[in-house]
């Protein structure tokens, strides 16, 4: 059973939609370890509300935080300290897609960043969106990942851009899972359009 992080290149890129696809085509199950902001529309009720399968499990996040920012930032606010190792990954015999807050770096406390709570058999799904600075953050992010020894792959979100895309891959070498298109909107039949395109490849990880 494959264990995949999602992670994006910075907030805002499409994580969520990339979750909800890779966890409808493998029919797997789904965990946010951390969730910050908004707790009545969670990334977790979104990911529900897109799949069709019903094989799939919403695990609960480990950190249910209030406020839509940085989790060591609002944990504090909230009155808690995020510790990595209450951070129990769900036990399941299915597929489990784990889906990132944020990005690589974002700091779950003083020392503690989300790439910390990334374990070595996870294979890594980095989502890269264009935009000014994207080139830099996705290499970044990839070259972090590699560095430790992860097998990643990229996801583009978002419209194409050739110049962009060419070199991100030129320059890492990682593997390519597709494109999620620039969509008017996204509800469960877009997301099962998506799955059944990157079904094959993405049980072939």
């Amino acid at each position: 059973m494959q264990k995949i992080f999602v992670t994006g290149i910075s907030t805002g890129v499409g994580k969520t939609i990339a979750s909800a696809i890779i966890t409808e085509a493998l029919e797997g199950d789904y965990w946010k370890p951390v969730q910050a902001g908004d707790l009545d529309n969670t990334d977790s009720h979104k990911v529900a509300e897109l799949i069709s399968n019903t094989k799939t499990k919403i695990h609960p996040s480990s950190y249910e935080l209030k406020s839509p920012m940085s989790p060591h930032a609002a944990a504090e606010i909230d009155g808690v300290r995020i510790d990595r190792f209450h951070i129990n990954e769900p036990e399941t015999d299915n597929h489990l897609i784990i889906e990132g807050a944020g990005g690589l770096l974002v700091p779950l406390n003083e020392e503690d960043t989300m790439f910390d709570i990334i374990m070595p058999d996870y294979k890594v799904i980095v989502v890269s969106r264009h935009y000014l600075g994207s080139i830099n953050h996705s290499l970044l992010t990839i070259s972090w990942l590699q560095k430790k020894g992860y097998e990643v792959f990229v996801l583009f979100s978002g419209n194409a851009n050739p110049h962009t895309e060419n070199i991100i891959l030129h320059k890492t070498g990682v593997s390519l899972i597709g494109r999620i298109e620039e969509e008017p909107h996204f509800d469960k039949t877009v997301i099962k359009r998506y799955a059944e395109k990157f079904k094959h490849i993405l049980e072939t990880l």
